[in-house]
């Protein structure tokens, strides 16, 4: 579980970062999530945009995400764009997660 300091450092981070993942109007699927996870093992945090086309709402895709993904939290929902974050298993990955450990309190 996130703190509010926490998100906010998250948040900070995820300004400048562009979408990584659209969601169009396949909406989402096993192989959705699949794509998701891959790209998160990788960076820790991620901005998923929501297309036009997209039958799916932000807070529809942050829980199926968060029940598909262990561990994954939803960090910021701003209009059709959601920031994720879930901690790396691979310790060469940890460049976020290191620098969440300052925001505990």
């Amino acid at each position: 579980m996130l703190t509010g300091k926490q998100k906010r450092f998250l948040r900070s981070q995820g300004m400048t970062m562009k979408p990584l993942i659209n969601v169009g109007k396949n909406g989402m699927s096993e192989s959705f999530s699949d794509g998701v996870l891959k790209a998160i093992e990788t960076r820790e945090l991620i901005k998923i945009s929501l297309l036009q086309a997209a039958e799916t709402t932000p807070k529809e895709v942050g829980a199926y995400l968060a029940d598909a993904i262990d561990g994954l939290e939803v960090a910021q929902t701003i209009g059709r764009t959601l920031l994720v974050y879930r901690k790396a298993t691979d310790p060469d990955n940890r460049d976020i997660s290191t620098k969440l450990r300052n925001y505990r309190k």
